[in-house]
């Protein structure tokens, strides 16, 4: 993809991201090996973290000493489904906790492929579990909860959304999907394969969705809740904020997400960031528009949680 496609405040430090092939296993697991060395946030005058264990996965709670909200934000980590863990999103999280004053449940799930799907799925709905059961002792009002996601996180949210929906009990105030990963179809796209997307290519999707169904992305079955977008109807779902930069891989499927949201009647908006490549709002936190979207996403957060 030529430089030129991104943002012009981006473009000097984008130029120094190499196109890593986390597709190769050898890759990923010296990857996945550096990210352990990653000395994760441990809490400071003004917030509050902690450790819980749900059995085979772990969530990572920060909680603001001076709560502005008896809201929560519960998040999951990205990493195409076989990367990544709670500790590497803590700027990402803490900026959640600081702007709106609330506590944040953050899930540390089992990775394909040596867990495939339904484990990591299975680890969020055991957080939100653990979550619901445990909101008075968070001072959380349990009504007043946000499922939300960062690519992979953003697919995961987006399928522990449908789930939570369909068995019942209480439901999400809204979702934040941010670069959703959403489509396994999109890893068939030779078209995309060949535009080299910075940060996130179709070869890395393909390497992902592969570990995580346990098969050929783009098989004609899949099993429920692993594919987001393959569900039949999105109708009934809470609102949704969505937000996708212009030069991601996920745009048009982002796009096609929100899209389908709105015609099953759910209320959604979607944020799209000019010239913004794949976790643009996390790579360059501070630039105009990763500013804007945080700004849009907080302003969405504070109504839904009014209105709740």
């Amino acid at each position: 993809m030529e430089l030129s496609r991104a943002h012009p405040e981006l473009r000097s430090r984008l130029r120094w991201i190499p196109p890593i092939p986390y597709h190769i296993p050898l890759v990923r697991v010296l990857a996945g090996a550096l990210s352990k060395l990653w000395r994760g946030f441990k809490g400071d005058e003004k917030i509050k973290v902690r450790w819980i264990d749900h059995g085979e996965s772990q969530s990572k709670i920060y909680q603001p000493v001076a709560p502005a909200t008896n809201g929560a934000v519960f998040f999951i980590h990205g990493g195409g489904y076989v990367l990544g863990h709670a500790d590497i999103e803590d700027a990402l999280c803490l900026r959640i906790v600081e702007a709106l004053g609330i506590t944040v449940v953050s899930v540390d799930y089992r990775l394909a492929p040596a867990h495939p799907f339904p484990a990591p799925l299975n680890d969020c709905m055991a957080s939100w579990q653990w979550l619901q059961g445990h909101a008075s002792e968070l001072g959380v009002d349990p009504r007043r909860v946000v499922v939300s996601g960062q690519s992979a996180g953003g697919g995961l949210a987006a399928a522990l959304t449908q789930r939570i929906h369909d068995e019942g009990g209480q439901q999400p105030a809204a979702q934040l999907l941010l670069c959703p990963m959403l489509d396994d179809r999109t890893a068939l796209r030779e078209e995309l394969t060949r535009e080299r997307h910075f940060v996130w290519n179709n070869d890395n999707n393909r390497g992902g969705w592969h570990g995580y169904l346990g098969q050929e992305p783009g098989s004609p079955e899949v099993p429920p809740y692993s594919v987001p977008a393959r569900r039949e109807s999105l109708a009934g779902l809470p609102a949704t904020w969505l937000s996708v930069g212009t030069i991601d891989l996920f745009l048009e499927e982002t796009i096609a997400y929100a899209k389908r949201l709105e015609s099953g009647g759910v209320e959604s908006e979607l944020f799209l960031g000019e010239g913004g490549p794949h976790a643009f709002e996390s790579y360059f936190p501070n630039s105009s528009i990763s500013v804007a979207h945080w700004e849009s996403m907080f302003a969405f957060v504070r109504r839904v949680l009014a209105e709740s």
